[in-house]
C-alpha cells in the first residue's frame, strides 16, 4: 500500500516527452498489479483467455510498456519481488482481507446492477500471483526488455540501481522507494489514465510526478533515517503506525525529538517492540549486485508461440508490437554507434 507522504512532497509535474531517452527501475509488483486493477471489461472483470487465466497483466505490458520505448525512447528494467521480510506477513493478510471484502461487494454491486459501484469494487480484487510474474518474465524477455530479481523487496532493489546510477529513477505509484534511498521517485510512468478522488467523488487525469528525495529532505529540514522514523509513526507495509498521527504530525514530533528513540513513552508504547528492525529494513535491505540490465533482442517467434498459440492473443497485433519493438532498437542501436564513432573520431585527431 505504501507510506503516506503525500503531504510532505512536492512532485515536480513532467510530460511524457520530458521523460524521452530517460531509463527507470520499474517497481515490477506495483506496475503488474495497475495493469491487474485498470484492464478490465466493462463490467469489472479483468481479461482472461480460453482457459479462464488472467491476461490482463499481459496486455498491460505488451500494449502499453512497449508504446513507452517504442514511442518515447523510455528504457525500462522491471525489478520483481523476492522473498518478503517476516514482518510483512500482517500487512500481506490485511490486504488479503480487503480484496475478499471488495470480491462481496463487487459481487452485490452486480447483482443490484449498479455497474459504477461493481467497476470500483473490481479493481481492489486484483491480485498477483507467482505464476503471473514468472508469466510476466517470459514476456519481458520474449520483448528484449531486461528484469531484475531481487533478494528482497523489489523498492530496495530498484532504489540502489537508481543510486548506482543504473537507471535515472525508480517508477513505482508508492513513496517506499524513497524510504529505500532512491535519488529520483517518478510516479504515475504511463501513457493514459486517470486518478480517483473519493472524496470528492470524481477523478483527474494522470500525469508523470517526479520527486526528488535531497528535495523531499531539504524542504523539511530533515534526514533520511528521520524519514523513516517519520514513516513508522505514520503506518508502513510493516507496521500499522501510531493513532492519529498523519504526516505532519510525525514531522513534528521527529523534529522536536531529533530521532523516534527520544519520543515519549506513551507514544513509543504504541509502537511494534520490532521497531527497530523496521527501520534496518528501510536503512539496510538485501540487494544484489548481480544482474544485467542489458536490453535483449526481440523473440518474435517466441512472443507469438507464448501470447498467440497459447494464450489467445490476436497473432496480428502481436507481431505488429514485435516489428515496431525491432524497429525501435534497430535506431537505438544505430544511434549508440553513431555516436561511438563520433567519438572515436574526434579522439583520433
Amino acid at each position: 500500500m505504501g507510506v503516506k507522504l503525500a503531504p510532505l512532497v512536492k512532485p515536480q509535474k513532467l510530460a511524457l516527452e520530458d521523460l524521452r531517452g530517460r531509463s527507470f527501475a520499474v517497481d515490477a509488483a506495483n506496475q503488474l498489479h495497475q495493469f491487474l486493477a485498470l484492464i478490465r471489461t466493462p463490467d469489472g472483470v479483468p481479461l482472461k483467455d480460453r482457459e479462464g487465466r488472467v491476461t490482463s497483466h499481459l496486455v498491460g505490458l505488451l500494449y502499453r510498456t512497449t508504446r513507452l520505448v517504442t514511442e518515447y525512447d523510455i528504457k525500462l528494467i522491471f525489478v520483481f519481488d523476492g522473498k518478503p521480510p517476516d514482518l510483512k506477513t500482517r500487512e500481506i493478510s490485511k490486504r488479503r482481507s480487503q480484496r475478499q471484502r471488495a470480491e462481496r461487494e463487487y459481487k452485490a454491486a452486480v447483482a443490484k446492477g449498479d455497474m459504477k459501484t461493481a467497476w470500483s469494487k473490481a479493481v481492489a480484487t486484483g491480485r498477483l500471483t507467482k505464476s503471473m510474474a514468472e508469466e510476466a518474465q517470459q514476456v519481458l524477455t520474449y520483448l528484449g526488455i531486461p528484469f531484475v530479481q531481487a533478494p528482497g523487496e523489489g523498492e530496495a532493489q530498484a532504489a540502489y540501481m537508481v543510486q548506482r546510477g543504473d537507471a535515472w529513477a525508480t517508477a513505482s505509484r508508492d513513496f517506499d522507494t524513497l524510504l529505500f534511498g532512491t535519488p529520483r521517485l517518478l510516479r504515475y510512468l504511463t501513457l493514459t489514465g486517470r486518478k480517483r478522488l473519493p472524496s470528492k467523488g470524481t477523478s483527474v487525469p494522470l500525469e508523470p510526478e517526479l520527486i526528488d528525495l535531497h528535495r523531499v529532505l531539504a524542504d523539511n529540514g530533515i534526514t533520511r533515517e528521520q524519514l523513516v522514523d517519520m514513516a513508522l509513526l505514520i503506518g508502513t507495509d510493516f507496521n500499522p503506525g501510531v493513532p492519529q498521527i498523519g504526516p505532519k504530525t510525525a514531522l513534528k514530533l521527529i523534529k522536536e525529538n531529533n530521532s523516534i528513540d527520544n519520543l515519549p513513552s506513551k507514544i513509543l508504547e504504541q509502537l511494534p517492540p520490532s521497531f527497530h528492525k523496521i527501520r534496518r529494513i528501510f536503512l539496510d535491505h538485501p540487494i544484489t549486485d548481480e544482474y544485467d540490465i542489458s536490453p535483449g533482442s526481440v523473440d518474435k517467434e517466441g512472443l507469438i508461440q507464448f501470447l498467440c498459440h497459447e494464450r489467445g492473443f490476436s497473432e496480428t497485433r502481436v507481431t505488429n508490437v514485435a516489428e515496431r519493438l525491432m524497429k525501435a532498437q534497430e535506431s537505438q542501436r544505430q544511434q549508440s554507434l553513431d555516436a561511438w564513432s563520433r567519438d572515436s573520431s574526434i579522439n583520433g585527431k
